[in-house]
């Protein structure tokens, strides 16, 4: 359900790298975090190392706002946030990155009432945007995808997907967050997975038209991965684990995932050719893709009973570290699935940060934990309170700097050695 003073001068090229089986944006200055779980949608940041403990974070601005779950978006002078003000609209605005003072804001008629059993989670906007070098990408709650003018916050383009697709309006909302790649712009919505003209919002294809689901919604947010030498696009949606041809979106291969009510929630998790997912009321899978010319195989590698909630998990060398469903945390074994140790439990949902060997958690309590990544034992180096409401956005790190989006708040920090 988804929530960046050194800076770099922006760099903007029209081509895409590939590292590690991840798009990655050629260019992008590590100091921006212009999109879902960051410059390499994994959570992994460049930069100079850590400081060795959390004494030397700074408040640097702090902005009230109204509710949001989006994460903030970071270029090299702007923070761009989202909000839904007196439960009837949302804003969007452009915060000054190295003040907090508004550059401009916009707003647009944009809410909902969840289900009761998901109440105590609001009604408001829950989709991280993605920015470009010239353009924001939002997803309003409704079933919308706006695009507006990063300099100025004028429209560009609109899709509404309940019209466009004829779909009913998703009972949890818009919560995927958009994935750009070239001129392309991936995302789920209107029950589907959509290829758009990121310049035109025009459909360039609609695959997996039973995305949705159970209530209509889908969770996670899509990937751009080569596996086995062939490029595609990789979702998780409310039941299956798939691969799309990302030029044609034809599905190369597919895997259910069981779980509680469709909860597939966790963004897919690319190590090497193999895909790594886990399911509420499920387990946890990784699942191995073999090129086989037109189409594709996939082998489940192994499965494990622990369950991944609404925390993506991180991958650290042969290892990945996942909080679970039972709010505890652990670090399983990459090559033969064995849980290699447990945590004691923590708060519902973390939204990480990974530099090397290191990894940053934010706890939706207003926890900061800065943790050694050991597969042999869980090792705590420090925490700190940091937010003064809950914290359901996904942090940004941007090379000294923190950007912490608060339910009530957008916060910057400066974190230096003390």
């Amino acid at each position: 359900m988804s929530l960046n003073s050194n800076r770099c001068v922006l760099q903007v090229f029209s081509f895409f790298a590939c590292f590690q089986g991840v798009a990655v944006l050629a260019g992008q200055p590590a100091n921006d975090w212009r999109q879902w779980r960051g410059p390499t949608r994994d959570c992994k940041v460049e930069g100079p190392a850590w400081p060795g403990d959390l004494k030397g974070i700074a408040e640097r601005w702090r902005v009230p706002l109204g509710p949001s779950y989006s994460g903030p978006i970071v270029t090299a002078d702007r923070v761009f946030v989202t909000e839904t003000k007196d439960k009837r609209t949302e804003w969007v605005r452009a915060l000054d990155r190295a003040t907090g003072k508004e550059l401009w804001r916009v707003s647009w008629e944009g809410s909902m009432n969840v289900p009761f059993f998901a109440k105590s989670r609001g009604d408001w906007i829950r989709s991280t945007p993605a920015a470009d070098e010239d353009s924001l990408y939002v997803g309003g709650i409704r079933d919308v995808l706006v695009c507006l003018n990063a300099r100025d916050g004028s429209e560009r383009w609109r899709v509404d997907f309940v019209n466009r697709c004829k779909t009913e309006l998703p009972a949890f909302g818009f919560v995927s967050s958009p994935l750009i790649v070239g001129d392309a712009l991936y995302v789920q919505a209107g029950a589907a997975v959509h290829r758009l003209n990121k310049k035109t919002g025009e459909t360039v294809w609609r695959s997996m038209a039973d995305a949705g689901g159970m209530y209509g919604s889908a969770f996670s947010s899509v990937m751009s991965a080569k596996l086995d030498g062939r490029d595609q696009i990789v979702v998780q949606t409310r039941e299956k684990l798939a691969g799309l041809d990302s030029e044609t979106g034809k599905v190369l291969w597919s895997q259910e995932i069981p779980s509680f009510r469709g909860m597939n929630i966790v963004t897919p998790t690319v190590y090497g050719d193999s895909v790594l997912t886990s399911a509420y009321g499920g387990r946890t899978h990784l699942f191995k893709f073999s090129d086989k010319g037109d189409a594709g195989a996939i082998e489940e590698l192994w499965s494990s009973k622990k369950q991944g909630n609404m925390s993506s998990p991180v991958i650290i060398g042969d290892h990945v570290y996942l909080h679970m469903r039972n709010q505890r945390f652990c670090c399983i074994d990459l090559k033969t699935g064995r849980t290699t140790w447990t945590s004691t439990p923590f708060g519902e949902y973390w939204s990480m940060a990974v530099k090397g060997d290191k990894i940053l958690a934010l706890d939706e309590r207003g926890e900061l934990l800065l943790i050694q990544a050991d597969p042999n034992e869980f090792k705590l180096i420090d925490r700190r309170e940091i937010g003064k409401s809950e914290t359901w956005g996904h942090l940004a790190v941007c090379g000294d700097e923190l950007f912490i989006r608060e339910l009530n708040a957008m916060t910057a920090y400066k974190w230096t050695a003390k």
